[in-house]
């Protein structure tokens, strides 16, 4: 169950985090749709040291980025609230970036998800 909640979390957030990258910044549809998406991260990257079964009970390095997630989603918040526009940019489009390569990294060959819709 944790699977899948943390694969839908994250197709969730693709679609929030792209719908926020490219529509007007800085309404409050944008900061109501940015807190939707944090919470989403969040989630994700917490989820994610629960799912250790794909490495035989270990942790990989993909736990890695999860933790680097949780502090560059911080370090975002932080940064709004001090008005450094251009740093929160960058953390954002970088968590933003790391979930979509992460994301492609799970479609590789042998991966759960591939195996789970019956790919490769």
């Amino acid at each position: 169950m944790t699977i899948v909640s943390h694969i839908i979390c994250a197709l969730f957030a693709v679609g929030f985090g792209t719908r926020n990258l490219i529509a007007k910044k800085g309404d409050n549809k944008h900061k109501v749709i940015g807190w939707i998406w944090v919470l989403l991260m969040f989630y994700v990257a917490i989820s994610s040291y629960w799912i250790k079964e794909l490495n035989d009970g270990n942790y990989s390095w993909i736990h890695i980025l999860s933790a680097w997630t949780l502090i560059s989603l911080l370090l975002a918040i932080y940064f709004i609230r001090m008005k450094k526009i251009f740093l929160h940019k960058i953390f954002m489009a970088g968590n933003f970036i790391g979930l979509i390569v992460a994301g492609i990294f799970t479609l590789l060959p042998g991966r759960y998800l591939p195996n789970l819709i019956g790919i490769f």
